[in-house]
C-alpha cells in the first residue's frame, strides 16, 4: 500500500491487521471513524451506566433511610466516602490486571459481582450492616474501569477516542442523575429495599453482554490511526515477552508525563464538585424548596441530564474534529469545559433561593463538565503508552474517585456544622477554581507527550501474561 498526502474517504481502502491474539489478520478501513464498530463502547457505556445508576440510588433514596435507620448527614455522606475509597484501595492492582489479563472477562465478573452486592443492599436491617454492603460494592465497583478504558483505546483509533470515551463517560455521568431518579421514584413507589432488587436484573444482562465483545490485541487503536497516514510495512511480529517493570517504577514513569497530571487534576476537582452536588441535591430540593421526594429526584436528575447530553455532544463532536489541527487542542477544550462547569456551580450555589434561576446554572456546569470529561479522558489515553494504559486508568481513577468521595462528607459534614446545605455546597467551589487554572497549562505539554507515548509503544516489551 503506498502512503498518502491526505486520508482517503473511508471504504475506499483497507489494511490487514492483526486484530485479536492467535487470530488471523483482518482487513480493516484505516479511514472509518470506528473501524471494527461501536459496540464496544456501548456495551462498556453501559456497564458504566448500570455501575453509577446503582451507586446513587441511595442519594435518591436517602431521606426514606435516614428515617428508617435514623442517622446524621455526616453519617450519610460518610457511606458513598467509605465506598469509593474501597474502590480506590484496589484499582491499581486492577491496573495491573488490566495490563496483563484478559479485560472483557474482568469486565464481565466485576459487574456480575456488583449484581450480588446490590441484592444485598436491600436485606439489610441496621445503619452498620448498610454501610458495611455498601463498602463492599464499592470496593467491586471500580476494578471495571482500568480494563474497560484500555479496551476503548485499542478499539478506537486517535481520530474518534473523544466519540468513544463521550459515550462512556457520558453513561457514567448520566448515571448519576438516572440513579438518583431512580431511587427517589422507586423508594416512593415500591420501596427503597425493592428498588435494589430491581435493579440487580439489568446488571446481570450487561454482564453476559460483556463476553460478547471479543479481547483485541494491544496498541490495535494506534497503530490503525498510524496506518491513515504512515506509508504501511509488513506488519511486526509480537514484540518478545519481557520482564514486568516493577510496580513503583512504572508509576513514577506514570507521573513524569506532564500532561498527564494537569489530567488527572482537572478531573480530580471536577469529580470533587459533582460527587458532592449530586449527592445532596435531592436533598437540598427537599429541604429548601419544600419539593416532594420523587419530585426532587426528578428535577435534579433531569436537568443533570438534559446538562450532560448537551455538553457531551459538543465535547465528543468537537474534541475529535479538531483533534491533530490545533495544538495540545483535547487538553484545551477540555479545561474550557471544566471552567464552564466552575462557572455554572457558582451560580448554583450563590443564586439558589431562585429556583428556575438556580436550575438553569446546575445545567450550565453540566455541560460544562461534559465538555471536559470525554476529551480529557481521550487525552490520557493518547499520553500513556500502550504497555501502561492500564495502569494510566488505574492511576487516573484512584485519584479522581478519592478527590471525588471527599465531596459528599465534606457537604455533609459543613451542613452539620452550618445547618445549611447552601452554605455546605460553597466548599465546592474553591478547589475547581484553582484546578482550573492548572488544567489549561496541560496543552503545551500535550504534542509531546503523545509522541513520545508512541515511540516508546513501538520498543516496548509485551507484558508477561496470557491474553
Amino acid at each position: 500500500m503506498s502512503a498518502v498526502s491526505d486520508p482517503p474517504q473511508p471504504g475506499t481502502r483497507t489494511v490487514e491487521i492483526t486484530a485479536y491474539p492467535g487470530r488471523p489478520p483482518v482487513a480493516v478501513d484505516p479511514d472509518r471513524t470506528a473501524p471494527f464498530g461501536w459496540w464496544p463502547a456501548i456495551v462498556i457505556a453501559l456497564v458504566a451506566l448500570i455501575d453509577r445508576v446503582e451507586a446513587n440510588l441511595m442519594a435518591g433514596a436517602l431521606p426514606k433511610i435516614q428515617e428508617e435507620f435514623g442517622f446524621s448527614d455526616t453519617a450519610g455522606g460518610a457511606i458513598a466516602t467509605a465506598a469509593a475509597v474501597a474502590g480506590v484501595v484496589l484499582l491499581i492492582p486492577a491496573g495491573r490486571l488490566a495490563d496483563r489479563g484478559r479485560r472483557n472477562w474482568t469486565v464481565a465478573l466485576v459487574v456480575a459481582i456488583w449484581s450480588l452486592l446490590t441484592v444485598g443492599s436491600g436485606l439489610v436491617h441496621s445503619y452498620a450492616m448498610l454501610f458495611a454492603v455498601r463498602v463492599l460494592l464499592g470496593g467491586a465497583g471500580l476494578l471495571y474501569n482500568p480494563s474497560g478504558s484500555s479496551l476503548l483505546a485499542d478499539y478506537y483509533p486517535g481520530r474518534s477516542r473523544a466519540r468513544a470515551y463521550g459515550l462512556e463517560r457520558f453513561a457514567y455521568f448520566s448515571g448519576l442523575p438516572l440513579g438518583i431518579m431512580a431511587g427517589g421514584l422507586l423508594s416512593q413507589t415500591i420501596g427503597w429495599r425493592a428498588m435494589f432488587f430491581v435493579v440487580a436484573i439489568p446488571g446481570v444482562l450487561i454482564a453476559l453482554a460483556c463476553l460478547t465483545v471479543r479481547e483485541p490485541v494491544r496498541g490495535l487503536g494506534d497503530r490503525i490511526e498510524a496506518a491513515r497516514t504512515v506509508k504501511s510495512e509488513p506488519e511486526p511480529e509480537e514484540a518478545p515477552k519481557g520482564p514486568q517493570e516493577p510496580l513503583l517504577d512504572q508509576l513514577r514513569g506514570l507521573l513524569q508525563i506532564k500532561t498527564l497530571r494537569s489530567v488527572v487534576l482537572g478531573l480530580s476537582v471536577l469529580f470533587f464538585g459533582l460527587g458532592g452536588l449530586y449527592y445532596w441535591m435531592p436533598s437540598y430540593y427537599e429541604r429548601t424548596h419544600g419539593l416532594a421526594e420523587g419530585a426532587a429526584a426528578g428535577i435534579s436528575g433531569g436537568v443533570g441530564l438534559l446538562g450532560m447530553i448537551i455538553g457531551t455532544l459538543l465535547g465528543a463532536r468537537y474534541g475529535d474534529r479538531l483533534h491533530g489541527r490545533s495544538s495540545g487542542w483535547r487538553v484545551h477544550f477540555g479545561a474550557i469545559g471544566v471552567a464552564i462547569g466552575t462557572i455554572g456551580l457558582a451560580g448554583t450555589v450563590l443564586l439558589s433561593d431562585f429556583l428556575i434561576v438556580q436550575t438553569v446554572f446546575y445545567c450550565v456546569s453540566n455541560i460544562g463538565f461534559s465538555i471536559a470529561i470525554p476529551n480529557l479522558t481521550a487525552a490520557n489515553a493518547d499520553v500513556v503508552p500502550t504497555d501502561r494504559r492500564g495502569l494510566g486508568f488505574a492511576v487516573l481513577q484512584f485519584l479522581v474517585t478519592l478527590s471525588g468521595s471527599t465531596g459528599p462528607l465534606l457537604v455533609g459534614a459543613a451542613s452539620d456544622l452550618t445547618g445549611s446545605l447552601r452554605g455546605a455546597f460553597g466548599v465546592l467551589l474553591i478547589p475547581l477554581v484553582i484546578g482550573t487554572a492548572i488544567t489549561f497549562t496541560g496543552r503545551r505539554h500535550y504534542d509531546g507527550d503523545a509522541a513520545a507515548a508512541v515511540a516508546r509503544q513501538q520498543t516496548a516489551p509485551q507484558e508477561p501474561g496470557k491474553d
